[in-house]
């Protein structure tokens, strides 16, 4: 099989035919460039759009019919292949040339694929998904030469209907849609063998950077991943639209980043291993005048990592932890009592009596709220309704912030003000 079938020759002098193809192609380009198309009709940006699409997709297959047979440039130029010559005269990325290399190769058995390419239906993203499909098939020792045969007709049917990631899904299963009974146990098996491989490909790396930030890499489960980033979108878009509603937009990827600490900080610690009889817990290690001033610091764990004092009072407000406060001689003054998150009956108890966000001038719904101490758990502060406020995590934050000064106001919201 191959991409060119089926094509008349040029006869003795194809370089004629070929210049003035190109020729008119980049005159037609340039006629359209010298248009603004502020100035078209709706119809006619539409049209430009769709046959520009399709346009695209014959594009790609007349490039991978000559990629296909381009081993005489390597020749001519002393390239080592046609990705090398890519990369040195055409300055394409040498990932991107040898990508559409193997693509031509590979397209090269698939017949309905390259018609599918020259009649503009396939774009080249779709190609390369359904080539890695039926190459995938026609590994697959369960698979029979009609099972191929079959499966690139259906792939190159669905791909006039789908998307290039919908089709990659639809590619992995496409055998049990052909024959059930015969594929779903081997679909469900290779299931099993992704899973068991995303298994021993996880891992969790960390870097302290040394300025108060620590870089995370990690590679999870497809399955974990979706479920993660649901939950930060689900915790990071109500913050997107509050900040867009005061007009001080953030860059989602930060809000992601915000969502994720949170995740951590409100994480139940009942749920943790238990070392000893006792949950596993967080020590808060500051000196009494630390803990009572407005600025400071403290030390995180055992190790001594370090956190502001207004970072270890929000934190005492729905974390498991124990602060211990150190005299000026560093003894130990009070091993206080663990302080946990508001209870789920406590929170049920805001929700109800605060409706939402209880900062002034915002109406972030109770769902989205943390409960926080009035009276800092710190200073004796007990977890009771009487002393606990619901606050946005962005108001939260704030209330903690030194940088901001706050009031009760008569009908029980709270008033920020900017310390100067």
């Amino acid at each position: 099989m191959s991409l060119g079938s089926g094509i008349d020759h040029w006869g003795t002098n194809p370089g004629d035919l070929v210049d003035a193809a190109l020729t008119a192609i980049e005159s037609s380009v340039q006629d359209l460039l010298s248009s603004d198309p502020a100035y078209w009709r709706t119809g006619q940006k539409k049209d430009l759009l769709e046959r520009l699409e399709k346009l695209q997709a014959q594009q790609a297959a007349l490039k991978l019919r000559v990629l296909a047979v381009a081993g005489d440039i390597a020749e001519e130029t002393g390239a080592k292949d046609a990705s090398a010559w890519m990369r040195t005269e055409l300055l394409v990325d040498k990932a991107v040339a040898r990508a559409q290399v193997r693509l031509a190769a590979g397209g090269e058995k698939y017949d309905l694929v390259a018609a599918g390419m020259a009649e503009g239906e396939v774009s080249q993203d779709k190609a390369r998904v359904i080539i890695k499909a039926l190459d995938a098939i026609e590994a697959d020792p369960a698979a029979s030469r009609e099972d191929l045969v079959l499966a690139e007709k259906l792939l190159v049917d669905y791909a006039t209907r789908l998307t290039a990631n919908e089709l990659r899904i639809v590619g992995k299963r496409i055998l049990a849609e052909i024959d059930p009974e015969r594929f779903e146990q081997a679909e469900a098996k290779a299931l099993l063998r992704e899973e068991e491989r995303a298994q021993r490909r996880t891992f969790f790396q960390s870097r302290d950077n040394g300025d108060g930030t620590i870089d995370i890499h990690a590679r999870v489960s497809r399955a974990i991943g979706v479920r993660l980033r649901t939950i930060l979108d689900s915790l990071a878009q109500p913050r997107k639209l509050s900040a867009e509603d005061e007009g001080a937009k953030a860059p989602y990827d930060r809000l992601l980043g915000q969502a994720f600490g949170r995740v951590i900080e409100t994480y139940d610690m009942e749920n943790l291993p238990r070392h000893g009889g006792h949950g596993t817990t967080v020590f808060i290690t500051m000196t009494l005048d630390q803990l009572r001033a407005d600025l400071g610091t403290a030390a995180l764990g055992f190790d001594g990592e370090k956190i502001t004092a207004a970072e270890a009072r929000r934190m005492a407000c729905d974390a498991d932890l124990v602060p211990v406060v150190l005299g000026t001689d560093s003894e130990i003054l009070d091993f206080g009592r663990t302080a946990r998150l508001a209870h789920p009956i406590q929170h049920r108890a805001l929700r109800l009596r605060d409706k939402c966000c209880q900062a002034e001038d915002c109406d972030a719904p109770a769902a989205w709220t943390e409960a926080h101490h009035l009276k800092p758990w710190s200073e004796g502060g007990r977890t009771d309704l009487a002393n606990m406020v619901l606050l946005c995590s962005r108001d939260h934050r704030r209330i903690h912030d030194p940088n901001y000064g706050y009031e009760r106001l008569s009908d029980g919201r709270i008033r920020f003000t900017r310390r100067t």
